[in-house]
């Protein structure tokens, strides 16, 4: 399935999800995704992009500071990711393995990466997927990932129109272009509204996504290496929901690549 990036089933996807979309739902979400963009474009009046690491303006991340972060490619778990220095596997995946595997990740999430992924989440910072495209698939190459398909994780409808776009789909359009790899941005949809995970232990954080998330009926997944992209990997909960789901409907493998790993 490698080649020119493309929108695998983009067409039929979108057409199951319109048919379960009310018209009153979408006229919401139409309404929030425009009342979001109108917030975003006051802010940037008041408070204009600054580059997250030389506060040049206009940007967000500039590509001389883009340049300087370095890749996340130090010791770490082969199936998780997280900071570790042993060949076999962490304590935590040695106790409780998660279905997605491997998980691995361009960058450390902090500075300045941390404030890079908070102006892409809620500033309306797309532009800084541009700027760190290249190094996506850079380190995607280090890790020499094998993979049929991009996933990004999806927000629930009501969250995405109020953001006016989801930034793992950014993500994933953006590393399936450097890669030459086809996505699927409709592919899972986000079944449940949860609450935020930032705040929540590795315990709590698995429950509040369980049954969270579905495959579209109909994609055909029978034997497909999925990779699963989204912003930041903490405990992998999300993660491995989607895995679950993906697996049960026929992939052969998932694993996923973030642009930041929690430490």
């Amino acid at each position: 399935m490698a080649g020119k990036n493309s929108d695998v089933s983009q067409s039929s996807v979108l057409r199951l999800a319109a048919s379960r979309t009310s018209g009153k739902e979408r006229w919401l979400n139409a309404f929030f995704q425009s009342l979001g963009q109108s917030y975003r474009r006051l802010l940037d009046l008041i408070t204009p992009p600054l580059c997250v690491g030389c506060r040049a303006v206009g940007v967000w991340l500039c590509s001389t500071c883009a340049a300087k972060i370095p890749l996340y490619v130090d010791a770490q778990c082969p199936r998780c990711g997280r900071p570790w220095t042993q060949n076999s596997p962490c304590t935590v995946c040695q106790e409780h393995p998660l279905q997605v595997n491997p998980v691995r990740s361009a960058f450390l999430f902090e500075e300045p990466i941390r404030s890079a992924i908070h102006a892409l989440k809620y500033r309306g910072g797309v532009q800084i997927v541009e700027a760190l495209a290249e190094p996506l698939a850079l380190a995607w190459r280090t890790w020499d990932l094998h993979s049929d398909l991009l996933v990004p994780v999806p927000l629930h409808a009501r969250r995405e129109a109020r953001r006016g776009y989801n930034q793992a789909q950014v993500l994933a359009h953006a590393l399936g272009t450097q890669l030459g790899l086809p996505t699927a941005s409709r592919a899972l949809q986000r079944v449940r509204d949860t609450t935020s995970q930032t705040r929540l232990n590795r315990e709590a954080r698995h429950r509040n996504v369980a049954d969270a998330f579905a495959v579209f009926p109909g994609l055909e997944l029978t034997g497909v290496t999925v990779t699963l992209v989204d912003d930041v990997a903490t405990t992998g909960a999300t993660l491995n929901a989607c895995a679950t789901v993906l697996l049960e409907a026929g992939a052969a493998a998932v694993n996923a690549f973030t642009l930041a790993r929690a430490p």
